[in-house]
């Protein structure tokens, strides 16, 4: 704490010192800077201040916690035009993880009279865990990997018009199958339409308050209605082959006279063979958790249809937004006065683009991107739109975001007690693995209202909407 100089009431800054080449930044309150600086998270954030290339500052996210290499919840734009690196630890190893919300028309006492049925049919269609398991054949795998969730539409998975509520249409643009190794499609083959293990979810929701009406009307929100987030990614195949571009940075980074204060800041230039080669893999891995995410809707809204005895389309299951977390993107942003071509990389954190921002599909432009940041298990999640005037690159946060480790986590009540616990408030909860459930209790995770209030207070996202759970299947 005594490194880091307070700028206003939820911004703190790390001035350079040594080798960095900007200053860190992180947007916390007083309560979530005490716990961000307890660990080495905030060492974290000075370590990428010294990436080639970095521009503005090293940023982090209310929700910020230790990771590898950034810490989750980092934010760091780097100049391509002026020796800027790309770094896998930038992105994670769970490439594009993200979250989708879809909104139905169904209230909560339409989901109460069907809940053993739709969440029995959930429990059943969700594959979920560590190991393989999914709803897509192997045969989709390539082509998904150069056209993402829109090869999962041609195939018969959801509708046409969730492209237009996806970040980049769903689709990644770049990349290449030939780009992903044997091992990573080995590892992804057997996967595509699954939830995975750890903090990934299926959960069923309800609008609980609204506090900005017309964002929620254009995002299709009203008090009481029933929703479904999801919150997955690339599975095996993104993890394998951020692993890959590690090693493979790690050789080159000599070559390119790059050193760093942390190995797993491994990094390139992005206008190098590496570079280049990195970002063919990073599309097709990215392509891949969008399809993913897109499939398990499918399955979602079969799922609600069938327990009630009608089509998907008369329950009206649209999709809200489906926005990535792990990602580094090239963007056009103004710098000093400049307009700049960036490498942004998001880790842990989310895209939020602005009231009027063009890559937004039309009915968006007027209220700005919807921004989702799922709370922990059994608790609240929030859907935020973003603002104008961004300070960081427009980026917000992506979660709560741990306050205690896994380990800790499972040693203050067993899985079968959080189950318990979760279902005595109501929460028919379906977990793949009983003995994991406790590693993502609420009590390992900061509170999302705070989180949600720093984004707020800091212009990096303003709430619309808060939803809380009803039913949840986890691996």
């Amino acid at each position: 704490m005594s490194d880091l100089k307070r700028v206003d009431d939820v911004t703190w800054e790390i001035p350079p010192t040594g080798g960095m080449r900007v200053p860190g930044r992180i947007f916390a309150s007083d309560a979530l800077m005490e716990v961000a600086a307890m660990g080495e998270a905030t060492q974290q954030v000075a370590n990428v201040a010294h990436l080639p290339g970095i521009v503005e500052a090293s940023f982090a996210m209310p929700d910020i916690h230790w990771g590898y290499g950034f810490p989750i919840g980092g934010v760091a734009a780097t100049d391509i035009d002026d020796g800027g690196v790309v770094s896998p630890g930038g992105v994670g190893f769970d490439i594009c993880c993200g979250v989708r919300l879809l909104a139905s028309d169904l209230t909560v006492d339409d989901f109460r009279r069907h809940r053993d049925a739709i969440m029995a049919n959930l429990d059943a269609r969700i594959p979920r865990g560590p190991g393989t398991g999914a709803i897509a054949p192997e045969s989709l795998v390539p082509k998904v990997l150069s056209e993402g969730a829109a090869a999962a539409v041609e195939a018969g998975y959801g509708w046409e018009e969730d492209l237009e509520r996806c970040e980049e249409r769903g689709t990644s643009q770049g990349g290449d199958p030939a780009a992903i190794s044997e091992k990573a499609m080995t590892r992804g083959r057997g996967q595509l339409g699954s939830l995975g293990a750890g903090n990934h979810f299926l959960e069923v929701q309800y609008v609980d308050r609204v506090v900005d009406p017309e964002a929620a009307e254009v995002f299709g929100l009203r008090e009481g209605a029933v929703t479904v987030m999801i919150h997955c990614g690339s599975r095996g195949l993104g993890h394998q082959t951020c692993t890959d571009h590690l090693r493979l940075m790690g050789q080159a980074m000599a070559r390119h006279g790059i050193t760093v204060p942390d190995r797993q800041l491994a990094c390139v230039p992005v206008r190098s063979e590496e570079g280049s080669d990195y970002m063919a893999a990073l599309a097709a891995a990215s392509n891949f958790a969008w399809a993913n995410r897109h499939i398990l809707a499918h399955a979602a809204r079969e799922s609600f249809a069938d327990a009630l005895g009608v089509s998907p389309r008369q329950i009206g299951m649209r999709l809200v937004f489906d926005v990535a977390h792990n990602l580094a993107k090239i963007e056009r942003h103004t710098v000093g006065g400049a307009e700049l071509e960036l490498c942004v990389h998001r880790k842990g954190a989310t895209r939020a683009f602005g009231p009027g921002h063009p890559a937004l599909p039309e009915d968006l432009r007027p209220v700005g991107q919807p921004v989702l940041i799922p709370g922990s298990m059994g608790t609240a999640s929030w859907v935020l739109r973003g603002v104008e005037g961004n300070p960081a690159f427009d980026s917000a946060a992506h979660g709560a975001g741990r306050v205690m480790s896994r380990r800790r986590a499972k040693r203050e009540r067993s899985g079968r007690q959080v189950a318990e616990d979760m279902r005595s408030e109501g929460v028919d909860v379906r977990p793949g693995s009983v003995s994991l459930l406790s590693e993502e209790a609420p009590y390992a995770y900061k509170d999302v209202d705070e989180v949600v209030r720093v984004c707020d207070a800091a212009r990096l996202a303003a709430p619309v909407a808060r939803v809380r759970p009803l039913g949840v299947v986890k691996g």
